[in-house]
């Protein structure tokens, strides 16, 4: 039953019941010191004599630090520590104004004192202990009589930190769901079975024994920097177990500092599938980057830009974002205005296929230093137009390569793929023979021609988890190519950060590979997308293998049978060994392929793409013929 009333009590009511809760409090400092046992008539009779003066003036002095200290302006059911921490600073500054009081009188006035100091000590102490305790009391009482009896949670918190905690008083304060808090899991081995207010900390092996004992709703990842493969075991068993999981946003995030119940969202696959933070030699980084000009090709692309983000950073001189897609560069450029104002952005509309205007690009802005992110990278949309892969991913490649040797440009940083790797398809063949251009005109040229190679990226436009994404959305199927096809995952942002450490450690001619980790089966994250989404596969939504589309590998390889890597400073990355090519004879080749674009034979382009790189067997396709008959 809720006997609280609805509305806010009156401003002026609560200034009324903290000067009564003061008065209280000055009255337990009275009996403390004269006990109450040996009070008599006449003592009482006498204190009150010497108390006459001083007590309308204890009354102005609280009256006035409250007014001023606004203590009466909170919602009294939605007190918080900086209520606390309010009263405690008005009631200290009353205390020692009537302190000072003290000589005042004995020296100027009557040779007694204002108030005995034991009870001013004592009445600050009880003052503060009543006004906190009040506040506290009703929104105790608040909160239990407002939760909803109809509706209980069993709720696990992994962490048992301080943000476990915070998680765990922020559910208990809730007013539509009761959560029972059934335990915390860390692996902290001095935690373990311990309690943490009165509820046991277990091992992450634990949860199986209290999900048979109790129906768990959800686990809450409630910890500031979780270790990856931690996380993965953790959802990886929840998921077994038909376990909701639910994180806490990180501190930063959180709405004016204050986390509320609300904050807490469901899991992520990318949070499945991340791994350590990078650690990164910032400082060499830096010295690259600092009061430079940088050019970033494919800026509106998930890899330009966050390229773009982290560049910001290490403060370039001047940021030129250069895409041909004007929408999301325009939103790219609103973004970044948010960042650090005092380095210029320069955004710039483009084709780096059309040779005049990448001319005049280097011409005007003298890039010391490009990051080529610009390319086509949808394996069946290039297996039908293997026109425009050349056009673009070769082209454009060599235009941007040759321009950045003719302006002196320090370094040229060009993205890759793993599909380059002993290629199947247009796509990947297309971005071997850019590789391929680039490092051998790096013996012909100042500038440094470095290529960095890596997989998937979570996240990124048009890749695997967006489109399961808006396919649960959607009420499915989810659409997998194969059962057994594999692919290698990162996220966008550790992409990019290995991109900006090759590239400072490069000094040309390097093809570095990324530790891509482990290969993730589709069908299987199809799975664990629909489940950490609350569906059940079969029941609430389907899976649908459509076959390997044209040109798809089954899994994807980072080096061919004919390389192999070295180690660097970095356990992340590695030096491709790989073969090296006439810049003259290779450039030639590519001149005989480009001429192949006005005839738009897609055969006639595609046999020349497999004279330049033999390995291009195609898979699936249509030009699986031109490998048959050579």
């Amino acid at each position: 039953m809720n006997f609280l009333p609805k509305k806010n009590a009156p401003r002026g009511f609560i200034f009324l019941v903290d000067i009564l809760l003061c008065l209280a409090a000055l009255a337990i400092a009275y009996l403390i010191r004269f006990d109450i046992v040996d009070i008599d008539s006449a003592s009482v009779q006498n204190e009150w004599k010497i108390l006459k003066l001083p007590l309308p003036i204890y009354i102005i002095v609280m009256a006035v630090s409250f007014y001023f200290g606004k203590t009466y302006s909170g919602i009294i059911r939605y007190t918080s520590t900086q209520d606390a921490k309010r009263i405690f600073y008005v009631i200290t500054l009353g205390s020692l104004f009537m302190l000072a009081l003290v000589p005042i009188r004995y020296y100027y006035f009557d040779h007694s004192f204002f108030l005995p100091l034991s009870i001013i000590f004592v009445d600050y102490l009880a003052s503060i202990f009543l006004l906190v305790s009040m506040r506290m009391l009703v929104k105790l009482l608040y909160v239990e009589t407002q939760k909803s009896r109809g509706a209980t949670k069993n709720i696990i918190i992994y962490g048992a930190g301080e943000m476990g905690l915070i998680t765990k008083r922020t559910l208990e304060r809730d007013t539509n769901i009761i959560y029972n808090v059934i335990g915390f899991i860390d692996e902290n081995p001095k935690l373990r079975n311990k309690l943490l207010e009165r509820t046991p900390i277990k091992p992450q092996s634990y949860i199986e024994k209290w999900a048979k004992k109790n129906k768990i709703d959800n686990v809450i990842i409630a910890i500031k920097s979780p270790k990856p493969e931690n996380t993965r075991k953790l959802i990886n068993t929840c998921l077994s177990l038909d376990i909701e999981v639910l994180s806490v946003p990180p501190i930063e995030n959180w709405i004016n500092g204050q986390f509320t119940s609300t904050q807490i969202k469901k899991i992520r696959i990318e949070d499945l599938l991340g791994r350590e933070e990078i650690e990164l030699n910032t400082e060499n980084i830096s010295n690259q980057i600092d009061n430079k000009t940088i050019l970033i090709t494919g800026a509106a692309g998930s890899i330009g830009s966050e390229m773009a983000r982290q560049l910001l950073n290490f403060n370039p001189k001047e940021l030129i974002l250069l895409d041909q897609s004007e929408s999301p560069l325009y939103e790219l450029e609103i973004e970044l205005k948010n960042y650090n104002t005092s380095i210029l952005k320069t955004v710039v509309i483009a084709d780096v296929s059309n040779v005049n205007r990448m001319d005049n690009v280097f011409k005007t802005f003298k890039p010391d230093i490009v990051f080529h992110a610009a390319a086509y990278k949808h394996v069946p949309l290039m297996e039908n137009n293997p026109s425009e892969a050349i056009k673009v991913n070769v082209n454009g490649s060599k235009i941007l390569a040759d321009l950045s040797n003719e302006y002196n440009v320090e370094k040229f940083v060009m993205i890759s793929t793993d599909k380059a790797v002993n290629p199947t398809n247009v796509m990947g063949a297309s971005k071997r023979i850019a590789e391929i251009y680039i490092q051998s005109l790096n013996k012909h040229s100042e500038t440094q021609y470095i290529t960095t190679r890596f997989g998937n990226v979570l996240g990124s436009n048009g890749s695997v988890i967006p489109l399961f994404k808006k396919q649960i959305e959607n009420g499915g199927p989810l659409t997998v190519t194969h059962k057994d096809v594999t692919r290698y995952f990162m996220t966008i942002p550790e992409a990019c950060q290995l991109v900006l450490e090759a590239g400072s450690m490069g000094k040309g001619g390097e093809i570095f590979v990324f530790d891509m980790g482990e290969s993730v089966k589709i069908i299987d994250l199809a799975k664990k997308m629909i489940k950490l989404s609350g569906l059940e596969e079969g029941v609430d939504i389907d899976i649908k293998i459509t076959g390997l589309r044209p040109g798809e590998k089954l899994y994807e390889e980072l080096l061919n049978q004919e390389e192999s890597t070295l180690p660097t400073h970095h356990k992340k990355i590695m030096v491709g060994k790989v073969k090296s090519y006439d810049y003259y004879k290779v450039k030639a080749q590519i001149k005989t392929l480009v001429k192949q674009y006005e005839s738009q034979d897609n055969f006639a382009i595609v046999k020349q793409m497999k004279n330049i790189v033999p390995e291009f067997i195609s898979n699936n396709s249509i030009f699986s013929s031109l490998d048959k008959n050579s």
